[in-house]
Parts: C-alpha cells; structure tokens; sequence
C-alpha cells in the first residue's frame, strides 16, 4: 500500500513538475539566445530591443495581476487554475513561431513594431500559463517540507530544461545555412516540447487544496490587497533580485564568450562549444545541488540555504575579472560549474517559499488569493528580466556595442569598451543583487514552526490571530 502511494506521488510531482519545462526553457531562450537573435539576425540595435523589453514589462504590468484576480475567481471541472493550462497549451506554439519570425523589412521602424507585437503576443501566452501555475505550487500541498519536494522536482525539470533550451536552439539554428530558416524550425520545436508539458500539468496535476472562487467585486484595492502582507512584500523582493542577476548574467553570457573568452577564434569566423558547455555545466551543477539545499533547508531553514548559495555565486561571480581573454576555457568551465552549485540555493528557496506566504495571506485576508499573488509574482520575474536585459543593452549599447546591419558583414569582433563593460556588468550584478536579497532574508520569520502554526489556524477558523500574524 506504502509503494503504491509513493508511485502515485511521485507521477504526481512528475506531472506538476513538467509545465516548467516551459518556464525555465522559454526563460533561458529569451535571455539567451533572444538578444542575439534580435540585434544579429534582425538588425535592431541593443537600444530598441530595450525599449521592446520595456513596452512589453508596462502590458504585463496589466495583465499579470488581471490575470491572477480571473484565476481566483473561477470555477470549473479542472479547477481554478489547470484549466488556464490546458487552454492556453496550444497558443505556446504559435506564439513562439512569432517570436523568432525574421522580419526582414527594410524599415527599422516596422521591425520593431512587428517584433513588439510579437513579443507582446509571447508575454500575454506566458501570462495565462505561468500566474495560475505559480498559484497551482501553493495548492498542490499543504506541508511546508513537502511543498519543498514538489518545487525541487519543478526546480529540476526546470533547470533540465534550461540546459536544454541553452545548447540545443543554438545547434539546431546552425544545422541550416538560412539561420532565419533555423530559427523557425527551432521555435516550432520548441512551441511543440512547451505546449505539450504545459498540456500534461494541466489534466494531471490535480491539486490537494480545493477552495471555493473568490467573490469580492473588482478594484483597484482588492487587486494590489496582497502588497499589504509583509511576508509577501519580502519575498516579492528575494525573487525580484535573484531573476535580475539571472536575466543579467544570462542575456551576456554569450556575448562574453564569443568576443571576450574565444575573441580571437570569433574574429576568424570560427564556431566553437565553448559557450554551450559552460552554460550545460552551470546548469547541470544547479541539479545536483538541489538535494543537498534540501536538506540545507531541512536542518538549517529556507532563508540560510538563500544565503548560502548567494554568497557563493557572488564570490565566483567576481572571478570573472580574473579570467583573461583567450583563456583556456577550462576555467570558464570551472567557474560556470561553481556558480551554478550557488544559484542553485536562491533559485530553489523562492518557489518552496511561495505557498508558505500564501497561507499566511489567507490567514489575514479569509480568502485564499494564490491567484493575486501569482500574479505579482510572475510581474516581478518579467520586470526583472526586463530591467536585466534593457538596462544591460543600454550600457553595452553605450559602451561602443555593435549589432548586425542587415545586408552587411557579420560582426565577429566587439570594441575593448563594450567586453570591458560586458565583463563589469557581469562580474558585479550578483554582488549589488544578491546582497540586498540576503539582507532581506534575514527579515523574512516565516520558518517551518511559524508555518504549522499558521496552518493550525487556518484548520481551526481561528478568528483573532493578531499575535501570529504580529510575528511575521
């Protein structure tokens, strides 16, 4: 009887796990290969697409939250959020066909505008999927450290599939000689991976905690209610600044291998793995993290293992500086192995802490609005790669960065001030970044005590809950 039920969590845990192949996958796509794909095969320059990037953080402004507040407030067969799932599975595929489209017009001007539309399409897709998934990871158990268990699968799936989304769109646009070819078979290919794991959450990953719709009327204060919640607040900012020095390290670290690390290979019009390869490391070393920041979190507490693994990626982080030019990429292999074991602590801690807040909400506001605050949160990781990314290609594109002209040579070589600049930005983000988050964490006294106490409130209807609510 006990293996039959550990079956059933596990295939259970699998199925919740698996839309995060779209996550984490079109997460590392757009930081990775997307900014490259705009300023190399496009032709629009780092300024534009930051601009792009920008407009499409002020409609998810808009959106997100929408999005939440709807979730919260339905009722169907599959619940308040896996049918969102299922309806939005086939919509990934042709959102991610538009999003690589190579326009080819001779205006910069309808170039950006089709991209931003583009793009704006992707975002509302993601919007549909992503905030009832979030809401979904504090309703798929009630246990604080089985919670942990769930999101380490969806961690792993994630993390599985950024490996995969950084080495293989890559290979696959290189395999044709029209790379605007490439890139279409490559987003048809991925569209079809994403909507499908999306599609298998949503009718199999049945939720433990059932609540009836929200009824409250529309407004402007019942939409941002869940800001008044300090262990909210704190753990919208330990995400904010752990998904920008993400969206930061990653939209550059091609960009720093190319024209810094093989800079003399590139010049000569020479593919190399190098990059692949220490991307594949960083991220297969956040996998076999994860066991070991669990049982972190298990003896020492959430907030020690956010700590933990931030201060070692700020600590290799700075030895980006030490590394030369044409170095052997040995040491960027190293160096990406070490930094993924740190971002892996921070990257986890996050999504276990999710359903810890949300019970806390329900605690003070008498509804369960997983909904709401799902919606910020997804806000918060597009804002961050938003201001990541366009802030990053602001400075780069300040500092003498240089984008491919349609019709003209192909850019193999990038001036000392853009892969200094390159270089600083990567080195110092998780320094500025992560230190404000461990500042935080010491802030948050949501631990696995105050969590139970909070449940036993929850099952008791408890009416005055002040002191706990007080202790927060």
């Amino acid at each position: 009887m006990e293996n039959i039920m550990a079956k059933s969590q596990i295939h259970k845990k699998l199925a919740f796990a698996s839309a995060d192949i779209f996550g984490g996958g079109s997460f590392n796509i757009i930081n990775f290969l997307y900014p490259g794909f705009l300023a190399l095969t496009v032709g629009i320059s780092p300024y534009w697409i930051g601009v792009i990037v920008l407009v499409a953080r002020i409609w998810d402004a808009i959106t997100d939250p929408l999005m939440g507040y709807i979730s919260d407030h339905t009722s169907s067969k599959f619940g308040k959020r896996r049918i969102y799932l299922i309806i939005a599975s086939p919509l990934v595929l042709l959102s991610m066909y538009f999003l690589f489209f190579p326009y080819g017009f001779s205006s910069l001007a309808l170039r950006v505008i089709a991209t931003l539309g583009s793009y704006l399409v992707f975002t509302t897709v993601q919007t549909m999927i992503m905030i009832p998934y979030y809401s979904l990871s504090s309703e798929i158990s009630s246990q604080y450290q089985e919670r942990a268990s769930y999101n380490s699968y969806r961690l792993g799936f994630s993390i599985f599939a950024s490996i995969l989304c950084v080495a293989v769109p890559g290979i696959i646009v290189g395999m044709f000689g029209d790379e605007t070819i490439g890139y279409q078979v490559m987003s048809l290919s991925f569209g079809l991976i994403f909507g499908l794991s999306v599609l298998f959450t949503g009718l199999f990953a049945k939720e433990e905690i059932q609540t009836p719709k929200v009824t409250t009327k529309f407004s402007v204060r019942a939409l941002v209610k869940p800001l008044s919640l300090k262990p909210f607040r704190q753990y919208l900012g330990m995400f904010l600044v752990l998904q920008m020095s993400m969206a930061i390290m990653s939209g550059l670290f091609f960009f720093y291998i190319d024209f810094f690390i093989v800079k003399d290979l590139t010049a000569q019009g020479e593919g190399t793995m190098v990059g692949l390869i220490a991307a594949a490391l960083m991220f297969s070393m956040q996998i076999v993290a994860l066991p070991v920041y669990l049982s972190v979190i298990a003896k020492k507490g959430k907030t020690f293992a956010y700590r933990l693994g931030g201060m070692l990626w700020i600590i290799t982080a700075l030895g980006i500086l030490l590394i030369p030019a044409n170095a052997s990429p040995i040491f960027v292999y190293l160096l990406g192995g070490l930094m993924g074991f740190g971002i892996s602590g921070p990257g986890l801690v996050p999504h276990t802490m999710y359903g810890d807040v949300v019970d806390a909400g329900q605690l003070k506001f008498k509804d369960r609005l997983d909904g709401q605050m799902s919606g910020f949160t997804n806000f918060i990781n597009k804002i961050a790669q938003a201001i990541g990314l366009s802030f990053v290609m602001f400075l780069i594109g300040a500092a003498g960065f240089q984008e491919q002209i349609l019709g003209g040579a192909q850019v193999v070589s990038q001036p000392e001030s853009a892969t200094l600049m390159i270089r600083l930005i990567m080195a110092f983000a998780p320094l500025i970044f992560m230190s404000i988050g461990i500042i935080i964490s010491y802030r948050y006294k949501i631990d696995a005590e105050k969590q139970k106490q909070i449940h036993d409130a929850i099952q008791r209807d408890e009416i005055h809950t002040e002191n706990i609510l007080s202790s927060l």
